[in-house]
């Protein structure tokens, strides 16, 4: 098996968009040779715990309505060509994602990191669910194969907060800037959302064959 590490985060819309084509391209060599595990990277590492409303913080990222439709129609774009239904005005908060982050860690020691993740993006882009949200967070856990009451407890504690923190800090002392951020076998930097060819041909030259 090789390696592929992924740094995402589940409120950057560019992780979803390349989930999804890298989901594309494992469906169509299902004899693929990776060893996938997710890795934190907040986008806003110093969001209040409580959150912003998400108007306020595209006003303040973005400007006006006019900055803002220009930030994101790529991200619209890509999404459409991806085959993927954002209802981004669904979205009334931006949360800060530690907690969905040690989600994400709690469902890989269950073999259960993909469809934590998946369940993630689909809830904050998708539904509008607030992933700063406990009860929120316990509900897409169960979606995702985990038991709801032992998550549940575990979010209303302080368990691994800073091993996702020191994580975190981690990716950025790597150099690690934005994701998503692919490393495959531990030597080999993809940054950015990247096709389903391109990751077509990735596999075909790890498995030996023409690129």
């Amino acid at each position: 098996m090789t390696r592929l590490d992924i740094f995402s985060d589940p409120i950057c819309p560019w992780c979803f968009i390349g989930k999804t084509w890298l989901d594309r391209a494992l469906e169509s060599r299902p004899d693929h040779p990776f060893d996938i595990r997710w890795h934190p990277f907040q986008l806003n590492p110093d969001m209040p715990a409580e959150g912003m409303d998400r108007h306020e913080y595209m006003t303040v990222k973005f400007g006006d309505a006019d900055g803002i439709m220009k930030a994101y129609r790529p991200v619209i774009e890509a999404s459409e060509m991806a085959g993927l239904t954002l209802d981004l005005p669904a979205i009334a908060r931006v949360p800060n994602t530690l907690d969905a982050h040690r989600l994400i860690h709690w469902a890989g020691l269950e073999g259960r990191q993909a469809a934590m993740v998946s369940a993630l993006f689909r809830g904050y882009f998708q539904q509008g669910a607030d992933l700063g949200d406990l009860e929120t967070l316990a509900t897409l856990a169960a979606q995702a194969g985990l038991d709801r009451d032992m998550i549940a407890r575990l979010l209303a504690s302080t368990a691994d907060r800073d091993l996702i923190r020191e994580a975190d800090r981690d990716a950025r002392a790597r150099g690690i800037q934005g994701v998503p951020f692919f490393i495959i076998a531990e030597n080999y930097a993809i940054p950015g959302a990247q096709s389903v060819e391109l990751w077509q041909s990735v596999i075909t030259e790890l498995q030996g064959g023409p690129s």
